[in-house]
């Protein structure tokens, strides 16, 4: 089995999520913070970038929607700081 650079991108990913949920459940990190979305989207899209290269359908569909939620949480984060500061 050889190891190459989608691998360490897909590794780094799945460590991205690992690190950020545990640091939700030590309560680091509140799941309402720009952070926890940033980190939990960046490391999907990590995981779909090395799925362009080694293609698994189930994991690119869970992965998807991990980085689309993401992406929601970002914006529901700034629409909430508008909100506040007019």
């Amino acid at each position: 089995m050889s190891y190459n650079w989608p691998d360490i991108v897909g590794t780094l990913g799945a460590g991205m999520i690992i690190v950020t949920y545990l640091a939700l459940q030590m309560g680091k990190i509140s799941p309402a913070s720009i952070l926890f979305s940033i980190l939990n989207g960046l490391g999907a899209f990590l995981i779909i970038v090395s799925l362009c290269y080694d293609f698994n359908f189930s994991a690119f569909v869970i992965e998807s929607f991990w980085l689309l939620i993401s992406v929601y949480g970002v914006y529901r984060y700034m629409s909430r700081r508008l909100s506040d500061n007019p």
